[in-house]
Parts: C-alpha cells; structure tokens; sequence
C-alpha cells in the first residue's frame, strides 16, 4: 500500500512538473525549484547569478525562488561550472567532451535531467560569466506570466561566443537622448538586461561638468565611478571613450589631460580598456598622438596593469595613415593593445590587412543613427528624414544583421556607438551576433520580445517591430506597411494595457503612431502643392499677384486644416510617458534635449512636406519684379520645376522616389541640415549625392536634349563616359548648369550620366561640391 502511495504521489509530481502546451510540447515547470550555486564559482559572482535569477523571475511571475544548500527539492535548477566534478554531492549528469562549447571562454549549456521523479535544470557555465549567460538564455526563453514559470523539458542548449568582445557605449553625457537623467539603480538594471543578452563589456564616455546636462540627477564624476563599480558586479568590462587634448603641438599641452586622467583611473574599481578616437573629435597628427598614447598607457598600467590602450585613425588622410602603420611595424610597441575601426576610418578591410596580427580590431559600428552617419537608412523617404531625423527609435533587425556579417569578420568583436535608448533592439541584435553571427534575427526578436513583454505578445510584437523597419523601405505614400503596423501596434496596445509603464513598448508604439501621422501629412500636403501649381498655370488669366495670393492661401491649409490630429495627440503623449519612463528628451523645448539633431521628434513632426515655405520665400522675391512679364515667367518656371514635359524627365537625385537614379550615398549626409533642421530651402535641394549616376533608356535619338543640373560647386558631367562640356555653370544652391547632349552619344536610346569628384578633399563635406536635381529636357 506504501509503495503504490508512494507510485502515485510520484506521478502527481511528475504531472505537475510536466505540462503540455497548446501544441502539445511538454514543458517543466519550475514554480516551485530551489536553485543551488556552486561554491566554486567566484564569490561576487554567486551572489550576482542568484540575485538576477531570482529578481527576473519575480518582476514577471510574482514567484520569489529561493537558493538552498542540499537536492531536497523536486525541482532544482543548479548553477555550476563546467569543470566542477559535483554540486553538493551530486555528480553532474554528463562529462563535456573536450570541443564543447560550454568548456569554451564564456560558453554554457542549459540542460535538462530528469531521474527518479527529481527534475534538474543544470545551467553550467565555463566561468562565472558563462553561468550569467545561461541565465540569459533561461530568462530569454522561458514562458512566464503570474503565478507560473515554464520551460521546454528538452531544452538542450549550448554556445560559446564567437566574438570575444560584445558591448555597447553608453555615455553620461548630455548628448545621450536619455541616459543623462538616469540614476545608478536605472544604469544597473539596464547593464544587467545587455548582459543577460550576452554583451560583456560598457563603454562611458567621462570627464562631463556637472552643470552640461540639466537632466543629471547625480554628479557625472560620481556616476562615471558608480558604472565602474556595476561592471565588476556583472564581471563585464568597463571601458572608457576619452579625445587626446585638441591640439598636442602646443608645449605640455598633453599635461592636464594626463593628470585628469590619472585621478580617473585611481577611482575606479574597475577599467579594461582606454579608446582615444584619432578623429571625431581630434585632428592631432600621429606624430603627437603616438607619444601622448604612450605616457597614457603608463598611468593606465600604474592602476590598472591588465587594461590596453586602443585608437581609432578616424578622419585619417593617406599621410596619417602611413604614418601611424609604419610607425607599428618599425617600433612594434607593446602599449597598443588594439586599433578601433569607426566612421571615417579607413576601409575596414583594409584597416585589418595593414594592422600588425598581434594587435586586436575592433569594431565600432553607429547603431543609433539614421542621417549623417556611418550607417544611413536606405532607401528613406525624405518625409521621415525632416521630420523623425537622427535619432528616431530606430529597430532595424535586417539592415543590421546583414551589416554585421559584411563587417564583423574583419574584427575581434565590438562596442557600438550609441547615444540613447532608442536604439534598444539594435543592441540586442548585436549582442546576439556576437555570440553566433549566423543567428536568425527574426529568433533574435523573438527572444526580446518574450523577454521584455511576455510570452502572450512575443509573437505578434516580434512582426510588429519587423513592420516598424519595413515602414522605412522606400518612398513613404506607396508603403502599405505603414498602416498594416499601425493597426497591428493598436490592437497590440489594447490588448496589453500592463505594458503602458514599459519604456520599450512605449517607443516601438509611438513609432507606429507617428509613422502613419507623416504618412497622412505627406499625402495631404503633397495634395495641396501639386493644386497650388495649378493654380499658378493660370497667372495668365488671373495675374500673377492674385495667382500667388490664392496659391499661398491653398497651401496654408497644411496649418490650418491639419490631418490626423488623433495620431499625433497619441505621438505626443508617448514623449510625455516616455520622459517620465527614462527621461526620453523627445523635444529641445518641453524636454530640454540637448540639440534639435538628438531624438527631438516632436519638434518636427509637423514640418512642412512640401515646398510652401520655399515657394512663399520665392512669392516675396518675385512681387518685387518690374513687370508682369517678369512675374509670369518666374510662375511658370516654379510651377514646371518637377514637371518638364512630354518625353522630358526631372529626379531629385537622393528622393527614395527617384526613377532614374543608380547610386546611393554611402554615408547618408546627403540630407542637408541647417538652421537648426528649419531649412527653408527647396526641399530637393536639401537632398543631395555628391557623384550621383542615373540611368535612362528609351530615348529619341533623333531628338536634341539638353542636361541641366542643380547643387552647388562643380559638377563635372558625363554622358555615355564622354566628358561634357556647359553652355551655362551657375555654382549656387538652386542656380542651374546646362550642357547639351550629342545624338552621337544615344544612337541607341541608352544614356548613362556620372559625376566625376572634383579635388576638394582639403573641404569640410558642407562645403565641397554636390548635386540635387537633374532634368534631361528633350528641346
């Protein structure tokens, strides 16, 4: 009778620990495990695994897992390292064999055991790191709501990472569109979740007044001490991002930078690594940054002996560049322990070839912007770029996987550049690709979703932030992505009204809001410009005062019959729930963003999207003309700019709508900014390439045509590889070249236009010649 009690009980335990999901997959519960910790893992550490195991779990479940000392337990999830023979006296269930990934540097395997009705989850890691990131991919993959947590009774999985370096910059600084009003608790928490993701290494940027940021909640010299101290807590590496003095040829000026760093060093718990860009910021030749280096790397040793001094040859001509290579190769010093690739350092590939095999590469790839930088957003509708700008919540699981496959293999790993908690879903595509670069980002997301917001919503917020990228491809009135996203982010947003306090969930829904609202405008104000010019083709008839006069009034519509107003109310009380959250600087105004370039959204969501500041500063111009005359020819030629006639074509050279156009910019500064982003410029002349190609076929080649270009400075044509010669080379913003074409050159119908680069490399960008629009006019 005691035996079949016994058989029995056994069986209800069993069947409370294994219960089957809707698909019929039998998962463990583990609701009611104890966890015990290896002793031989290092002791910080075994206080820091427990600590975030047990916290995670009971943020999401309510359930407060306990630690314990003995197997008493039905359900135990034991954290051990690979190499231990035991944990408290119990064997471990298997003996890796000598290539597996959980003996490897950081790796783990999480497994499950089961045997005489005792179920073991065994997260077992190579160090005490590894056991953190088995941890991670327990948190990341569980199925957790209140009162349950569960897990796949299969789950056998093990990894190492492929990348040894994994991290992400996070400034305290006030140019960082959130982090500046974080406290040291909000700082940790988020160390934590990159960690549990599988990042192992932070970046700060110090040496910040206390008075730069009027969102800092705690000194910036205490703070940058306090992320040192987080890092030795999760046993990440704490790095620092620290510019060389401007200019080291004056005498001693390198002094004061060294004793400001020395006390920097001598406060910190913990420091791994020291990167002084060579540009952005920094025009210092190698010839004074090499020595400077060295005097640095001997104060980082006197405190810190096992950290390495890196830089970057950003903004390096060919003469710096040979310069510093052959300065490796002739004194092989041993203070570099590596060199940094960033924007404007030489081509990646070959910055790896020419680099010395004992020193490390590291990769320092912009994550966190989307015009201007490193990596633009291709493909993006002009009406985005004026209005969500640089620093927009921007996740881009596809464009950066593919980017980290084309670049990472150059490298030893990465810290990215970000400046804010915009860009939360790119890092964990990175942190992920670092561990295995041939990961499925759609698993990726999953995982974060899961994580972040539950295992209910995974699936549905997983297409969500897909749709949110798929929002961005391409010209924004022919995208039907935009609405499908926002149908799906409300119905998400309805149906999770415990999310409405997640600062993740926040800005995913208030892209999709704001996405739509541009959408709509676009369309609107598209509608009134192209009714505006038709107005103007009847200045004949009416005059040209009155045809202005009506035009402005048609065009002022934009601001007084304003579209979709509840999309935008929905955008603006996101930025409220959004500072409130994480301090989200999502205006210069309300929020006290540092600059209108950093994450102000709100402050351009009702730019204009058609040309009515230009045409009313263009109306003002032509009302002072001398005659009628003057006027109506000045009308007409406004009224026509995009429109050239039958068998004639115009491109706005960097539109996402562009029909004849080829290239593609390869940094995404062709979005020109001035005036604080309130450029009253025409709006394709704040779009521009500097060498664009387009393409046209199907021409008359018995007709004469005629080539006129816009941009300003050179512009140095050919047609079908032919040099052409101007009649006219006006080098002014919205000032007109034009060159004829030879009906020799399109016998066949086909042409082919490309710039030449004229010599202006001694140029900053904003100055050196570019191109904005192109018209092939058929006489």
């Amino acid at each position: 009778m005691k035996i079949k009690r016994a058989i029995l009980l056994i069986l209800m335990v069993a069947g409370t620990l294994m219960s089957c999901t809707p698909e019929g997959a039998k998962d463990l519960n583990l609701t009611s495990a104890k966890i015990l910790i290896s002793p031989n893992i290092k002791s910080n550490m075994q206080e820091t695994s427990a600590t975030v195991l047990i916290e995670e779990i009971e943020k999401r479940t309510g359930i407060s897992l306990e630690k314990d000392t003995n197997w008493d337990s039905n359900i135990t999830i034991a954290l051990a390292l690979s190499s231990d023979n035991q944990l408290f006296g119990k064997e471990l269930p298997f003996k890796s064999a000598e290539d597996a990934q959980e003996l490897k540097k950081e790796g783990y395997r999480i497994y499950h055991a089961s045997k005489d009705g005792h179920n073991t989850l065994w997260i077992l890691g190579a160090d005490a790191r590894g056991v953190l990131y088995g941890i991670g991919k327990l948190l990341r993959t569980a199925k957790m709501k209140k009162g349950n947590i569960s897990i796949d009774s299969n789950i056998d999985f093990s990894e190492a990472p492929e990348y040894a370096l994994r991290g992400h910059q996070f400034g305290y600084r006030n140019t960082a569109n959130s982090w500046d009003a974080w406290t040291v608790e909000q700082f940790d928490q988020h160390f934590r979740e990159q960690v549990l993701f599988g990042a192992n290494s932070f970046e700060n940027i110090p040496f910040q007044a206390a008075n730069s940021s009027p969102h800092f909640k705690i000194d910036p010299q205490i703070m940058e001490v306090e992320l040192s101290r987080i890092c030795e807590k999760y046993d990440a590496e704490y790095w620092v991002w620290t510019p060389a003095p401007h200019d080291l040829t004056i005498k001693n000026a390198h002094l004061q930078g060294l004793e400001e760093q020395e006390a920097f060093y001598a406060k910190c718990p913990r420091l791994d690594g020291v990167f002084v860009p060579g540009g952005d910021p920094g025009e210092n030749h190698p010839a004074q940054l090499i020595p400077y280096l060295n005097d640095l790397s001997e104060i980082l040793k006197k405190y810190h002996p096992d950290a390495g001094i890196w830089v970057s040859l950003q903004g390096f001509n060919k003469e710096k560049v040979d310069y510093f290579f052959e300065y490796l190769e002739k004194n092989n010093p041993v203070w570099l322990r590596g060199l940094v690739y960033g924007p404007s350092s030489p081509p990646i590939h070959l910055e790896r070839k020419l680099l010395p095999e004992k020193y490390l590469h590291r990769f320092y790839p912009d994550i966190t912007h989307t015009v201007r930088c490193q990596y633009p957003v291709e493909n993006w509708d002009q009406a985005f770029a004026l209005t969500l700008g640089r620093e927009p919540t921007n996740p881009q699981p596809l464009m950066y996987t593919e980017i980290f496959n084309r670049d990472s293999k150059y490298t030893d790993g990465f810290i990215t550049y970000s400046d804010g908690s915009h860009d939360d879903v790119n890092k964990a595509i990175w942190s992920q690709l670092g561990w295995d670069a041939s990961k499925d980002p759609q698993e990726i997301v999953l995982e974060y979703s899961q994580f972040y917001f539950g295992p209910e919503v995974a699936e549905e917020a997983t297409q969500g932030i897909f749709a949110l990228e798929k929002n961005w491809d391409g010209p924004v009135l022919e995208n039907t992505s935009i609405k499908e996203s926002l149908a799906l982010w409300k119905r998400l947003e309805g149906n999770n009204p415990q999310l409405v306090d997640n600062w993740r969930w926040q800005q995913l829904v208030m892209r999709a809001y704001y996405d739509a609202y541009i959408q709509d405008r676009l369309a609107f104000e598209k509608g009134l410009e192209v009714e505006a010019y038709e107005i103007l083709a009847n200045a004949n008839s009416i005059g040209a005062d009155k045809a202005m006069e009506e035009a402005l009034r048609h065009l002022d519509k934009a601001d007084s019959e304003m579209v979709s107003q509840e999309l935008k109310k929905e955008v603006f009380s996101y930025g409220e729930k959004l500072f409130q959250s994480i301090g989200a600087q999502t205006s210069v105004e309300k929020y006290q963003a540092r600059s209108a370039e950093r994450g102000a959204v709100l402050d351009f969501i009702d730019y204009p999207l058609n040309n009515r500041w230009w045409l009313e500063d263009e109306f003002n111009k032509i009302k002072a003309f001398d005659s009628e005359a003057e006027k109506l020819a000045r009308l007409e030629f406004i009224s026509t700019y995009e429109f050239p006639g039958e068998g004639s074509f115009y491109d706005n050279v960097s539109s996402a709508d562009a029909k004849h156009v080829t290239s593609k910019t390869d940094d995404a500064i062709d979005f020109l900014w001035e005036n604080e982003g309130r450029s009253r410029k025409r709006l394709s002349t704040q779009l521009f390439q500097f060498t664009p190609a387009l393409a046209y076929n199907g021409l008359d080649p018995n007709a004469n045509y005629m080539i006129r270009v816009s941009g300003f400075g050179e512009a140095l044509l050919r047609a079908n590889g032919q040099l052409l010669e101007p009649t006219k080379y006006e080098k002014g913003f919205e000032e007109f070249k034009e060159f004829p074409l030879s009906k020799a050159l399109i016998k066949d119908g086909e042409l082919k236009l490309s710039f030449d680069k004229p010599d202006e490399e001694h140029l900053n960008w904003r100055k050196q010649s570019r191109v904005t629009d192109v018209w092939l006019i058929k006489q």
